[in-house]
């Protein structure tokens, strides 16, 4: 069975959120929510210092605490390792958004329940890239079955040497970054 993951090049990643905006379209979201959000982080040391755009989404953990501290059941761990809620069995305790250390959940205001990227699952089932896969107009993000050794991610994982963030807190994260 696949087990999904991504790679992003932040060496390729310009900052234009053409991710975020065709996740945005694509999931309905009104202009305020973003399931990718957004940092810079500075490095080096003057004058040789530089600017690095760090997209954040769901990371899609192997240990995901989201899942583990929902009382219900909502969050769980789908066919491929892909993280999803189920709207019907959320009660809008929002243990979830507390519990993910990388605050990648948004509360929809309407049904006062959790939400976040679910890496397009429709899409991956029927053989497509997530939208934010297809959109990248760098080619920064690479997606695709983590089992599979001769997958370009894994490819490219290991060519360059991508690493999840945060690998301390041990929640196996399945989105690996190239810094």
């Amino acid at each position: 069975m696949a087990r999904y993951g991504m790679l992003i090049d932040l060496t390729k990643c310009a900052g234009c959120m053409a991710c975020t905006v065709s996740c945005q379209f694509q999931n309905e979201l009104p202009p305020e929510v973003h399931y990718i959000k957004f940092y810079q982080q500075e490095y080096g040391t003057f004058p040789d210092v530089s600017l690095v755009n760090i997209p954040v989404q769901c990371q899609h953990c192997e240990n995901p605490p989201c899942v583990y501290n929902c009382p219900t059941g909502a969050s769980y761990i789908a066919d491929g390792g892909v993280v999803l809620i189920e709207e019907s069995k959320c009660i809008g305790c929002k243990y979830c958004m507390t519990s993910c250390p990388y605050n990648t959940r948004v509360l929809d205001e309407e049904t006062h329940t959790p939400m976040k990227c679910v890496f397009c699952f429709d899409h991956v089932k029927e053989g497509e890239q997530p939208m934010c896969v297809q959109t990248c107009l760098g080619d920064a993000r690479v997606f695709g079955d983590l089992e599979d050794p001769e997958s370009e991610l894994n490819k490219q994982i290991n060519e360059k040497k991508a690493r999840p963030l945060r690998p301390d807190l041990g929640t196996k994260p399945k989105i690996f970054y190239v810094w």
